[in-house]
């Protein structure tokens, strides 16, 4: 059977630790007299990650090893988002959010389907998804948000919209994901008894 892309990480064992590193193209030119700053904000954004795994046997470290292999360097694409706590959002995230609108654009995200008049329905620092498969985005929230009488809520993100959501689209709260590719090599090494000891990778979002 052919490799297809996006590609699904084994699910074990969870990372040691993910290290995010979101990235803004910004300018900023300083007079050599004032040392005054002038700052210009350019479209660039983008989601590095790095992660490190603990320990494996050769049970759990081949299907990794295999897994990255596959991906043929940053050819490949990978789906991944927040482990852990951070796959679960902190708000109420209740109800059958959907965005609300098409044509949206910019770092604003219009929905609604939550549940009524809550406050906190999703909080500063909770990820979600919006579309799948290879159009996966992972987005943060900016900013406390409530749903109003209706369900509706209006959230700031992080990255910028890459592409005009469909009206009604679903909206993913739960173990969202991006998708992402290799940013370097990934590294390895097997030890005594072929114990992988460490296994690590960077990635950068694709798309």
């Amino acid at each position: 059977m052919a490799i297809t892309y996006p590609r699904t990480p084994p699910a074990t064992p969870a990372p040691l630790a993910v290290e995010w590193g979101p990235l803004s193209v910004v300018g900023v030119n300083s007079s050599p007299l004032t040392l005054g700053a002038e700052k210009f904000r350019f479209a660039g954004r983008r989601l590095d990650v790095a992660v490190a795994y603990p320990s494996m046997t050769r049970a759990t470290g081949d299907p990794w090893a295999a897994f990255l292999a596959s991906l043929d360097g940053p050819f490949g694409t990978f789906l991944f988002g927040p482990q852990g706590d951070g796959a679960t959002p902190k708000g109420a995230a209740t109800g059958t959010p959907l965005v609300n609108g098409a044509n949206q654009v910019g770092s604003s995200l219009v929905t609604d389907g939550w549940s009524f008049t809550i406050t906190g329905i999703l909080k500063a620092g909770d990820w979600i998804q919006l579309g799948t498969g290879a159009l996966s985005r992972l987005h943060i929230i900016l900013q406390d948000a409530n749903s109003d009488g209706a369900g509706n809520a209006t959230f700031d993100i992080w990255p910028q919209l890459r592409e005009s959501p469909a009206d009604n689209s679903a909206i993913v709260v739960a173990s969202p994901k991006g998708v992402f590719r290799l940013k370097s090599r990934p590294q390895w090494a097997i030890g005594l008894a072929y114990r992988y000891e460490p296994l690590s990778f960077e990635a950068e979002e694709d798309f």
